[in-house]
C-alpha cells in the first residue's frame, strides 16, 4: 500500500459513494433501468472512443476478454441495476451502507476460491468494519427502511463481489481504457431487455436530473471504473475492497449534504469503528523488513 495506491483508493471511494446519491436523484425522474442502460451506452462509447485515440487495441487477451464479460454483466447490470432499482425504496445513505459489506464477501471467496491468507489482525480489521456498518444500518432498519429494498441491494453486493474477483490481472495486458468502455457496453445490453418490457417510458425532465445523468456516466462511471482497475491491478482485491468501508461515511454525508438525508451520533461512531477496521487490514497485509 503506497501512497499512489492510497490516493487511488480515496479518490475511488469519493466518486463511487457519490454515485449513491446521483442515483437517488435520477430514479425519482426517471425509470432505473433504461436511465442505467442509456449511462453505461454512452460511457462505453466514450470510454472506446477515448481507448483509440489513445492508441488502444480492440485485441484483449481471452482473461481480459472473460473479465470484460463477467464485470460487466455482475457489476453494471446486476449490482448497478438491483441499486437502482432499490434506491425507489430506500435511501441512497443507505444504499452505500450496505454496498460497504463488499470487503467481508471478497475476503472469503479469496481464501476460499484462490488460497489467499488473511491475517488475524485483518479478520479482527474486517469484523470491526462490519461492526460499524451495523451501528450505522441498525438505526434505519429500526427507523423504517424497506426490506425488499435492503435486499436487492443485499444480492447487488454478492454480484459485486464476483465482479471484484473477477477482474484480477484483467489490466496485466493492457488497453485499460478499452476494458473499461467495452464492460460498459456489456452492461447496456444486459439491461436493456428488462428496461423494454418491464418499465414505462415515463420522464420527468428537470435540470436536477439531466446533471445527475450526466455525472454519474463520466465520473462513477468511466472515471471511477478505470481507478478501480487500476486499484486492483496494484495493489489486489482484497486490499482494494476495504476501501468499500468508506462508503458508509461518504454515502452518508454526501446523501446529507446534497438530498438532506440524516447524518447521527451513530453514523459517526460507525465511521470511527470502520476507519479502525481498515487501518487493521492494512497493517496485517504489511510484511516488516
Amino acid at each position: 500500500m503506497d501512497v499512489r495506491a492510497l490516493l487511488l483508493g480515496l479518490a475511488f471511494a469519493l466518486m463511487w459513494s457519490s454515485a449513491f446519491t446521483s442515483a437517488r436523484m435520477i430514479v425519482a425522474d426517471a425509470p432505473p433501468l433504461a436511465a442505467l442502460a442509456l449511462r453505461f451506452l454512452l460511457s462505453g462509447l466514450i470510454g472506446i472512443g477515448l481507448a483509440r485515440a489513445l492508441g488502444q487495441s480492440w485485441r484483449l487477451t481471452p482473461g481480459q476478454w472473460r473479465a470484460t464479460l463477467i464485470f460487466g454483466l455482475c457489476q453494471n447490470g446486476l449490482y448497478l441495476g438491483l441499486n437502482f432499482v432499490a434506491m425507489q425504496r430506500v435511501e441512497a445513505s443507505l444504499a452505500a451502507i450496505v454496498a460497504s459489506t463488499m470487503p467481508l464477501v471478497v475476503a472469503l471467496a479469496g481464501w476460499a476460491a484462490f488460497g489467499e491468507r488473511v491475517r488475524p489482525l485483518g479478520l479482527a480489521g474486517l469484523a470491526a468494519g462490519l461492526a460499524g456498518v451495523a451501528m450505522i444500518m441498525g438505526a434505519r432498519v429500526t427507523g423504517g427502511a424497506d426490506a425488499a429494498g435492503i435486499a436487492l441491494c443485499g444480492l447487488g453486493v454478492l454480484a459485486l463481489s464476483f465482479a471484484t474477483l473477477a477482474v484480477r490481472g484483467a489490466s496485466s495486458g493492457g488497453n485499460l481504457m478499452m476494458i473499461v468502455g467495452l464492460q460498459m457496453l456489456v452492461g447496456a445490453a444486459a439491461l436493456a431487455l428488462p428496461a423494454i418490457l418491464f418499465e414505462a417510458r415515463a420522464v420527468t425532465w428537470t435540470p436536477r436530473l439531466v446533471l445527475a445523468f450526466l455525472y454519474t456516466t463520466l465520473v462513477p462511471g468511466l472515471l471511477a471504473t478505470w481507478v478501480w482497475f487500476l486499484l486492483v491491478n496494484r495493489i489486489g482485491a482484497l486490499k482494494a475492497a476495504t476501501f468499500h468501508f468508506l462508503n458508509p461515511f461518504l454515502g452518508v454525508a454526501v446523501a446529507a449534504v446534497l438530498l438532506g438525508e440524516r447524518l447521527g451520533p451513530l453514523d459517526l461512531a460507525g465511521v470511527a469503528v470502520i476507519a479502525a477496521g481498515i487501518l487493521a487490514v492494512q497493517l496485517s497485509r504489511t510484511r516488516p523488513a
